[in-house]
């Protein structure tokens, strides 16, 4: 007795029950899960953390989130691109990190190669990261206004689907009087 009816609701109970369960996998992180909890925070020392006042550097990684399918919001800096075209960016918890400031720890950097190549407006736009989280040293150079720049990053998500978001919620507003509090961007 075999319906054909009956095989195909079947097939689409099984993908659609696989495609919530992928989706119910997914850790939504904030920037804090990707560091050692004993380390400051941002918010802590009232303006961006500087890696080399951290004992460690910060290249304590969080191994806890290795191999996990993890989504993330920051804002990307382009490290590879061609025009309007992102291939591959880091994706840091502040606005200017990395070219107008302070480069944050590798603890908090993250090397993002989209699935597809990502349209970027300008930098620092604020975009949401989900794949595989994978913790390991990487240097990237970045090309820019007044140089070359080395930055170590401490994580990597490969063929990443990258979102643009309105906000970041666990961003680091920089100080009123902090020489860079222009670059705390609010979208009207």
């Amino acid at each position: 007795m075999n319906n054909p009816l009956n095989t195909g609701t079947i097939i689409a109970a099984v993908v659609g029950l696989a495609v919530s369960q992928a989706s119910a996998e997914t850790a939504h992180i904030f920037w804090k899960d990707l560091r050692p909890a004993t380390q400051a925070v941002a918010e802590d020392a009232n303006l961006p953390m500087i890696a080399a006042k951290l004992p460690d550097h910060g290249e304590t990684l969080s191994l806890d989130l290795q191999d996990k399918t993890i989504q993330l919001s920051g804002y990307a800096l382009p490290v590879d691109r061609e025009g309007d075209l992102v291939y591959q960016f880091l994706l840091v918890p502040w606005t200017g990190a990395c070219s107008h400031m302070p480069t944050p720890p590798p603890n908090q950097i993250v090397l993002v190669t989209p699935a597809h190549p990502y349209t970027m407006k300008e930098a620092y736009e604020p975009v949401a990261v989900t794949g595989v989280l994978k913790p390991g040293m990487e240097k990237s150079q970045l090309f820019i206004l007044d140089g070359v720049l080395i930055v170590q990053s401490g994580y990597t998500v490969r063929k990443a689907e990258v979102a643009s978001v309105d906000s970041v919620p666990d961003a680091v507003t920089l100080p009123v009087n902090s020489p860079w509090n222009f670059l705390n961007k609010k979208k009207n």
